[in-house]
């Protein structure tokens, strides 16, 4: 029982990684239509919204437990502000910033309908950033990062993400349309 917390922290850590990792991918997969209409989009589109707002309740979980764990002290400074702590604080910088972005793109999309679209989607690509910054906190600060199945489970989820981030940039420069575009686009949010 005197190390619940610590087990609830690493577990909500790992698990917000791979519904955020999830979200990342399902985005990509809508964004770059691989899936070739099925699912249908709006299934896509549900889902992706889905594990992005999953990933920041399991992030809540993981941060109010390593609070509430005692063997290293974490109060709110050390959370919420970079480099506070006296444990790993570049490492726990990594996740603190992918915090606040994440945050931010979950903000945004529930305001989509009423912010402009360059604003959402600005804030949107930060989702990759987000992805990486929280695979380096998973890596750097992770107490578990040396778990061959949890390395395994990274670099598998990595590689994908990879090869479709490639693929939407290189399907956004073929068609000469920077994501600033004035050209009309079908948006995700008018897929439903």
């Amino acid at each position: 029982m005197s190390q619940l917390w610590w087990h609830t922290a690493r577990a909500g850590g790992i698990v917000a990684w791979a519904l955020m990792a999830a979200s990342v991918l399902w985005g990509l997969a809508l964004s770059t239509k691989v899936t070739h209409g099925r699912p249908r989009p709006n299934w896509l589109l549900d889902m992706h919204r889905f594990l992005g707002a999953a990933a920041l309740v399991f992030t809540g979980i993981h941060v109010g437990s390593i609070m509430l764990d005692s063997y290293v002290h974490f109060g709110p400074t050390e959370v919420l502000v970079p480099f506070t702590g006296n444990w790993h604080p570049a490492a726990v910088a990594w996740g603190i910033v992918s915090v606040y972005l994440m945050a931010a793109i979950e903000v945004t999309s529930l305001l989509r309908r009423r912010i402009p679209k360059r604003l959402w989607r600005s804030v949107h690509f930060a989702s990759f950033a987000v992805f990486v910054l929280s695979t380096v906190h998973l890596f750097t600060a992770g107490t578990d990062s040396s778990e061959p199945i949890l390395r395994a489970a990274v670099y598998c989820t990595v590689a994908p993400t990879a090869a479709l981030t490639a693929l939407r940039v290189r399907q956004a420069t073929r068609h000469g349309r920077p994501a600033s575009s004035s050209k009309p686009r079908i948006s995700l949010g008018e897929v439903r």
